[in-house]
């Protein structure tokens, strides 16, 4: 048995057990705890804080074969990563969260999971104009920078997913085993999610849909975004969970304003009575969270750079030559804005033009653009003034 054969069937038995997330911190990191306990004594066991008869589970048949099914769904595909909490590539923002994950299966591009991210979530049985809406702000955000998350349902869930099809992609949260779709009929959609941004589950292979799973599935969502902002929703939506769960764990909360008549709006005018941020345009999101996401952009950097040997992370200026409200200032910026003409450049082309890669470049691109000094349109990034900005460019530059 491997370190890693021995933490899935201790993470098997345990499941999500705070206990268990503390022993990891205390051994420093999981597979050194996997090798600590999985082959030692009983009293070994009481001394992390394992209930009594779990040993005896995770040495036993059903944790073994647990273990084998995933390591053979890892084994599917290189883009299919088993992330443990304690492992570097465990995304922080869902560290912080309130009873998070003790495993992560996923299968896309892990390094997205670190982006700042925006939940989209609301109706399964949304009106056409909250499918419509869903798109529209799903996309604004996507080009603002931003990964939009949610949860694959039917309605709000897949409108948002479809609108990010194509970079940087979106994160799709589901509340089955990672090699299964709920519904079976957006089994397409989710490979379309795992090619361009990553599909996450917290459930082992073979698992299969329990109307436990979502409440569950909505606290990762949740956890995983700097805000929640939920589109249409009915007083009895699940999206409520996910807003109430946002809201515990510190983060933003908008909810969209519909028509008094309209049932499928009541839930987002609960949520506004109850304190969430009323938004009526996506520019509004995007300026609130511009500072916190400029926050997060060392920590991607630095995945992005352990993730991509070939170039390191950009640089930071010291905190005295920041301007106001930047968390990050890369020495590169000043390359990039050399490389764009008035005509615009895609990342790639950018990318080919500064000497860069594409993984060293989004997190430059994102900082520049929260700050004013680049604008993206379609895909296209342009240098603020050569071309009419987008509104969400606009507004953060007032």
């Amino acid at each position: 048995m491997d370190a890693l054969d021995a933490f899935l069937q201790l993470q098997h038995a345990a499941g999500n057990a705070a206990w268990l997330r503390q022993a990891i911190d205390t051994a420093g990191g999981p597979l050194a705890l996997a090798r600590h306990l999985m082959g030692g004594t009983a009293a070994d066991w009481q001394a992390a804080g394992a209930p009594a008869a779990l040993r005896a589970a995770a040495l036993g048949a059903g944790a073994r074969q647990a273990a084998a099914l995933a390591r053979a769904w890892q084994a599917g595909g290189p883009e299919r990563h088993l992330i443990p909490w304690g492992d570097a590539a465990y995304p922080g923002l869902l560290r912080e969260a309130p009873s998070p994950p003790s495993l992560l299966y996923v299968e896309g591009q892990a390094e997205r999971l670190w982006w700042p991210q925006i939940a989209v979530v609301g109706s399964r049985a949304p009106s056409p104009a909250g499918r419509e809406r869903a798109q529209r702000w799903a996309r604004a955000f996507a080009e603002a920078g931003f990964v939009v998350t949610s949860g694959l349902a039917n309605g709000i869930d897949a409108a948002a997913h479809t609108a990010c099809l194509g970079a940087p992609g979106s994160i799709a949260v589901i509340g089955t085993g990672p090699d299964l779709a709920y519904p079976a009929a957006h089994r397409p959609l989710q490979a379309e999610v795992a090619r361009e941004g990553c599909v996450v589950s917290e459930h082992p292979p073979g698992t299969r849909a329990r109307a436990a799973h979502f409440p569950s599935r909505n606290r990762i969502i949740a956890g995983l975004s700097l805000a929640t902002v939920v589109v249409e929703a009915a007083l009895r939506s699940g999206s409520l969970i996910t807003a109430r769960l946002a809201a515990e764990a510190g983060r933003e909360v908008f909810a969209l304003p519909g028509a008094p008549e309209n049932p499928k709006a009541r839930g987002c005018h609960r949520l506004i009575r109850e304190g969430a941020t009323l938004a009526d345009d996506p520019a509004q999101v995007v300026e609130a969270l511009a500072g916190a996401a400029c926050q997060l952009a060392p920590a991607l950097a630095a995945r992005l750079e352990a993730g991509d040997g070939r170039s390191p992370p950009p640089a930071a200026l010291p905190a005295a030559q920041a301007p106001a409200g930047s968390a990050l200032v890369s020495a590169e910026a000043g390359r990039v804005l050399a490389a764009l003409d008035g005509a615009g450049a895609s990342l790639e082309v950018l990318a080919a033009r500064a000497g860069l890669t594409p993984a060293a470049l989004a997190p430059i691109l994102l900082d520049m653009e929260l700050e004013g000094r680049l604008t993206q349109q379609h895909g296209v990034y342009l240098p603020c003034g050569s071309a009419p900005p987008t509104r969400a460019g606009s507004q953060r530059r007032r």
